[in-house]
């Protein structure tokens, strides 16, 4: 059978070359289909970037096409993670997707292949850091209600868990650890809401207090330009003194009655989030992670099967945070899951062991 390389003097590729190629072939064509659907779900520059990806993700996948030749046979079906995140992509199109095809680019083994160009290893490491920056406008949109979501559910899972085993290992009846589970998720949720809605209230404030005025402008025209009290204001923001009187000279020739010039001074509250987006996350996910320490209770588990079970639960449900987190971070999620799992466990195992001493002290 006639290979690309037939004719040209060079040996035909082997079966493993044509194997490996085939293999790259499909994950390029892969990976412009992920970046056209999420482009899809984009508008303005965003969906030009993506569109872009696609683009070069294209060439290289021509260029595994030439190689070929006569080999390229039927198409491959791309890795299990590349499927996962194209269907992902269709349905949500989230900085998830995003994150995790960050982790795709970062994988490229481009750099280690005599086979494939030194512009495509070099545009393999550029785009991971093009969806980096994608990702992070989405971290940046998501961070404040996300951390109030992500801290609520590991303070519910870890505190009621703990509260639940302390109290259990106390000696006491399973109606008393019942109530102790429930009272401990509504007056945590109750707290932690209340508290993410005062102290991201709170932030949004003292950052409005430090944009600049929206009247300071119309004192521009009656400015004495020699005197050019503006350089002070510039100086104040923290601009060395020969460039801030440059720009307040600038500011005060050009001005024309708007604000326009000053909308870079102003504060960007988005990465803050939203106060009462940041206390409903904040209570919902802690109740979510709180009710799970209490269902074998609630099942009507006892003694040591109750245990296992709702340690086991939080364990499987402190994983998935960590995961989660260390996905969206760009993190490797398997470190960032086990690192959750024994803060949590360990906070529990102390309190449970106090409880053991405790009900054995009053005992």
């Amino acid at each position: 059978m006639p290979t690309a390389q037939s004719g040209t003097g060079a040996p035909p590729p082997s079966p493993a070359d044509v194997r490996r190629w085939r293999r790259y072939l499909a994950e390029e064509r892969a990976e412009a289909a992920l970046y056209t659907r999420l482009a899809a779900k984009r508008q303005g520059e965003e969906r030009e970037i993506l569109l872009a990806l696609a683009e070069a993700e294209g060439r290289h996948a021509a260029h595994w096409v030439g190689l070929l030749g006569d080999d390229v046979g039927r198409p491959l079906r791309p890795s299990a993670r590349s499927s996962l995140l194209i269907r992902l992509a269709g349905r949500f199109g989230s900085v998830f997707v995003l994150a995790l095809a960050q982790r795709a680019e970062a994988r490229s083994a481009y750099a280690d292949d005599e086979h494939a160009t030194a512009a495509m290893a070099a545009d393999e490491r550029i785009h991971e850091e093009v969806v980096r920056s994608l990702a992070e406008r989405g971290r940046a949109r998501m961070s404040g209600t996300f951390r109030a979501a992500v801290f609520g559910m590991n303070d519910g899972l870890v505190s009621n868990l703990a509260l639940v085993l302390g109290i259990g290992a106390s000696g006491v009846d399973n109606a008393t650890i019942l109530l102790t589970g429930i009272a401990g998720l509504l007056a945590g949720a109750l707290s932690m809401g209340a508290g993410e809605f005062v102290s991201v209230r709170s932030q949004r404030e003292l950052l409005e207090a430090s944009n600049p005025s929206p009247t300071a402008h119309t004192a521009l025209p009656d400015l004495d330009v020699n005197a050019n009290e503006l350089a002070l204001v510039y100086r104040a923001r923290g601009m060395p003194e020969d460039e801030a009187r440059a720009k307040a000279e600038e500011r005060i020739a050009t001005y024309s009655g708007d604000r326009s010039s000053d909308r870079a001074d102003v504060r960007d509250h988005e990465e803050i989030g939203s106060a009462w987006g940041a206390a409903l996350s904040s209570f919902c996910f802690f109740a979510s992670g709180a009710i799970i320490p209490v269902l074998p209770y609630l099942l009507g588990l006892t003694g040591l099967a109750a245990v296992v079970v709702a340690a086991a639960l939080v364990g499987i449900a402190l994983m998935l945070t960590g995961a989660t987190v260390g996905i969206l971070s760009g993190a490797a999620p398997l470190s960032r899951a086990l690192r959750q799992l024994a803060i949590g466990w360990g906070a529990a195992a102390a309190t449970y062991v106090l409880g053991l001493l405790f009900g054995t002290t009053v005992g």
